[in-house]
């Protein structure tokens, strides 16, 4: 017995030895991962942070240099007096609360290497009023930014590929929201009550729209839902009551419960023949419906689903198999006064069956089903820079264009100097009523020195105006096209780990480097000795 004790007190030695208490380095607490020379910001024993913090990428502490590469959970958590923060690109990971309830917080900057947002990062974070989410990040967490009523501006990055649920929850004042097309799913309750919401861009990539996702969004006025959805979840559109206009797509299978419930302001609607199901409540309240179509796929209508309408005076019905149809699915609809439209070879059937028979007139169609018609996509915009003008040009008639611009150069700084890098990251779609929105195109703005040295290469000065010349950098299909060059320009692409994929001396206004990399991918253009990111389309 005495032998099994000591074996189990060894174990534990090791233990013990490794153990790392965080440590504080000018004023910023930290825990440790010693062999891995690493470190994570964390919580203050005692007290919290207030003011404008600036987190280091690295420091040395007992003569070794450690890298900071995250931020723990619950890190800056109820840290009131916090107003700002800027988080370096050695950080990839945000975690869980962070910065929750920092509701003095105005200004954070989250570094290029982030790849994840926690769950309830920023929730409650009230002041804050923009933020720009990078390139790197390719899931925003539940709740992430749930209850920040300030915020007015956000920038989705290009990687994102989810949106968590109630990731912008009661974000009151944001009154337009453009989701890149690299976002397949957005999550339940994602924009829930973000009543300042008057647009939103839905892109072909989102195959799946979660309950309540823009749930009392009452400034919303029209949604085009793109042809790779396939259903709608519960109550997704549920009270938008300034929703005027909506298009649902062929892809469309289920209509989910109460998903455009008290939507008041819908007048008519057109239910494509791909969709077998309408879920309980889907349309209940919907006090501005007079019409409504109803394709010939559809197998089932839930419970009150047509409820409180009672300004319907007309539905088409174009299934010959009378639908399984809830008997109360037009209660209060006041369906005695108004008409029902039905196959010829079915109306028979139709006045046999509750609740379709109590409809005070029924005629029958001559047979054939309509189809929604096939919304018509924009075109993708060009983008062009000259006389100190962006450009954006879509063929389609009438498109106007959306275009977000991020300045890189806009950050807290602290020291003597400042180098100003004047980059500038452009996204844009082309949109137009009854169209689906366009693709994204992106490009990358930049000033280099007119003046070439040795062997082609251009010394940076962004600042001097009468040197600086604008280059406009786009990618597409792997290829990266670089425009505005002075002949004798040397341009390189590198990947990420500093492998040359192509260089060219420019011999007119534009050149194109070719990369082989993925879409999605990350490269280095160098202009003379100046270095930029570009994701490869």
């Amino acid at each position: 017995m005495k032998k099994y004790f000591t074996l189990i007190l060894l174990a534990l030695l090791p233990i013990v030895a490794n153990a790392q208490d965080p440590v504080e380095i000018d004023g910023i607490w930290y825990n440790l991962i010693v062999k891995a020379r690493q470190a994570e910001v964390t919580s203050k024993p005692s007290g919290s942070y207030s003011g404008e913090v600036v987190i280091p990428a690295s420091f040395t502490y007992d003569g070794k240099e450690f890298s900071v590469t995250s931020i723990g959970n619950y890190a800056f958590r109820n840290c009131s007096g916090l107003t700002s923060v800027t988080i370096p690109n050695s950080v990839t990971s945000i975690g869980g609360s962070a910065f929750y309830g920092c509701s003095g917080l105005t200004s954070v900057t989250i570094g290029n290497s982030v790849t994840s947002i926690g769950n309830n990062a920023f929730y409650n974070c009230s002041s804050l009023t923009s933020v720009t989410i990078p390139n790197s990040v390719t899931s925003i967490g539940e709740g992430a930014f749930s209850g920040c009523s300030g915020l007015t501006s956000v920038t989705i990055g290009n990687s994102v590929t989810s949106i968590g649920n109630y990731a912008f929850r009661y974000c009151s004042g944001l009154t337009s929201i453009t989701i890149p097309n690299s976002v397949t799913s957005i999550g339940g309750g994602a924009f829930l009550n973000c009543s300042g919401l008057t647009s939103v861009t839905i892109p072909n990539s989102v195959t799946s729209i979660g309950y309540e996702a823009f749930h009392g969004c009452s400034g919303l006025t029209s949604v085009t839902i793109p042809n790779s959805v396939t259903s709608i979840g519960e109550s997704a559109f549920s009270n938008c009551r300034g929703l005027t206009s909506v298009t649902i797509p062929n892809s469309v299978t289920s209509i989910g419960n109460s998903a455009f419930n008290s939507c008041s302001g819908l007048t008519s609607i057109t239910i494509p023949n791909s969709v077998t199901s309408i879920g309980n409540n889907a349309f209940y309240g919907c006090s501005g419906l007079t019409s409504v179509t109803i394709g010939s796929g559809m197998k089932s209508i839930g419970s009150r689903a047509f409820a409180e309408c009672p300004e319907l005076t007309d539905v088409y019905c174009y299934a010959e198999q009378v639908p399984g149809t809830s008997s109360n699915a037009f209660a209060n609809s006041y369906i005695e006064y108004a008409t029902l439209h039905v196959p010829a070879a079915s109306i028979e059937l139709y006045k046999a069956k509750e609740p379709w028979s109590l409809f005070g007139t029924k005629k029958a169609t001559d047979g054939s089903t309509p189809e929604p018609p096939t919304p018509v996509i924009c075109a993708t915009p060009t983008i062009s820079y000259a006389g100190g003008k962006l450009t954006f040009t879509s063929t389609t008639e009438g498109a106007e264009c959306v275009a977000t611009i991020t300045d890189a150069d806009i950050k807290t700084h602290y020291g003597n100097e400042v180098s100003l890098s004047a980059t500038y990251v452009i996204s844009v779609y082309a949109t137009k009523a009854g169209c689906d929105n366009s693709e994204i195109a992106t490009a990358t703005l930049c000033w280099i020195d007119r003046q070439p040295v040795t062997n082609g290469i251009i010394a940076e000065d962004a600042v001097n105006e009468v040197k600086a010349l604008p280059v406009l950098i786009q990618s597409q299909a792997g290829f990266i096209t670089v425009s505005g060059l002075d002949a004798g320009t040397e341009v390189s692409a590198y990947n990420t780990s500093g492998m040359l994929l192509d260089t060219i001396i420019s011999g007119q206004d534009t050149t194109t480097l070719r990369t082989k990399l993925p879409a999605g991918s990350t490269a280095i253009v160098k202009i003379g000795e100046r270095a930029v990111k570009v994701m490869v389309k």
